[in-house]
């Protein structure tokens, strides 16, 4: 048979979440962006910076 080590305290521990984060509880205010936009952005940006490399120099006339 198995052996069971006597527990301190007199019991089981309680399960707790003690040191755990809950993120969605510390989700207050803030700015809000959808996926979708932050991936329309993230696009428009890298298609400047690519036309910028193609004609930036004619553009500010180097």
């Amino acid at each position: 048979m198995v052996k069971r080590k006597p527990q301190a305290m007199g019991g089981a521990m309680p399960a707790t979440g003690a040191g755990l984060i809950r993120y969605f509880d510390e989700d207050e205010g803030g700015l809000k962006i959808r996926p979708e936009a932050v991936v329309v952005i993230c696009v428009v940006v890298i298609v400047v910076g690519v036309l910028l490399q193609i004609f930036g120099a004619e553009l500010l006339g180097f």
